[in-house]
């Protein structure tokens, strides 16, 4: 059997798609492994770029964007690994990273799930892990949670120095052990994009499975490449899924609640854009994308969060 098994889903994202594989070629020349590019319908010539350039990347080519989970679940059907390594296209691994991901899963049994810490371009640490959506996620301010509660609210802001058990990863990069997989199952495709690896680690947890950060094994992330190119919809999708993990996995009462008082909140940030708007005068870039941000999250759930809007609306 495969050791591990890399799958990178794509979408419009040629170039840095090909630095993600050759860092894959790179830096891990001592496992036994195989690549699946799944691509979303790209039309930016990444398949040509994949046939050409790495004749043994195993390619599944969509005829349509069937999204994030869709996409993986479609290579987590076929591969041969006993792990699976799901990576952002956006992500490049370091010297080692794989390696020693590799070693803790196969001398920690028990974790369904481990991911890296994420790197910014200049080698600052990026939010890798994340706590399951609830109330007091959703409606305070996390950074202020992380401060308070560090360890209840693991963060960036403290440098691990060894794995700690977490509720959730960041999915950018994260390996997956195939038995955990064949006792919870795949990726719920519910989830167009956004919060599908929370979900499976949510899944992963129930079964009694664990999920861990490592943070030896790093890995730069040039964070969202696809979901940049439409910011607004993208936000628009987040609370698609966001609404969706509350439904499927909060009682209803929190469900209801995280309906009711989300928009409020989305209210309150967009009246408080304003006045930093008028007081710049519109010149900070910054305040106006988070102006137009909040604008149309605040029409979508005006016009009773319509499915057609969003990314999704964009691609077909």
């Amino acid at each position: 059997m495969v050791d591990i098994s890399f799958i990178i889903v794509n979408w419009n994202t040629r170039d840095i798609l090909i630095n993600c594989l050759n860092s894959i070629y790179k830096t891990v020349t001592d496992i036994d492994q195989e690549i699946y590019v799944v691509d979303n319908n790209s039309t930016d010539g990444s398949q040509d770029a994949v046939k050409n350039g790495f004749p043994d990347v195993k390619l599944i080519e969509n005829s349509t964007n069937t999204g994030f989970a869709h996409a993986n679940n479609q290579a987590l059907n076929v591969m041969q690994g006993r792990f699976a390594v799901l990576l952002n296209s956006d992500a490049v691994l370091q010297e080692g990273a794989i390696k020693s991901l590799l070693a803790f899963m196969v001398n920690t049994p028990g974790a369904g799930i481990a991911g890296v810490q994420l790197l910014n371009e200049d080698g600052s640490r990026q939010n890798s892990i994340d706590n399951f959506p609830s109330l007091e996620t959703e409606l305070l301010n996390k950074s202020i949670l992380r401060m308070i509660f560090p360890n209840k609210y693991p963060g960036k802001a403290v440098n691990y120095n060894t794995p700690i058990e977490v509720d959730s990863v960041i999915g950018a990069c994260m390996m997956v052990r195939k038995e955990a997989m064949d006792s919870v199952g795949f990726l719920d495709e519910e989830y167009f994009i956004f919060l599908e690896e929370t979900d499976w680690c949510f899944r992963m947890s129930k079964k009694g499975w664990k999920v861990y950060h490592v943070p030896d094994s790093r890995v730069f992330h040039l964070s969202g490449h696809s979901k940049k190119k439409t910011p607004g919809e993208s936000q628009i999708e987040y609370y698609k899924s966001l609404y969706k993990f509350f439904k499927k996995n909060r009682c209803t009462v929190s469900y209801l609640l995280i309906r009711i008082l989300k928009p409020c909140k989305i209210f309150i940030n967009l009246l408080l854009n304003i006045i930093g708007n008028l007081i710049t005068l519109f010149q900070n870039e910054k305040l106006r994308n988070r102006l137009l941000k909040y604008h149309k999250l605040l029409i979508w759930h005006l016009l009773l969060c319509p499915d057609n809007m969003g990314i999704r609306k964009n691609l077909f």
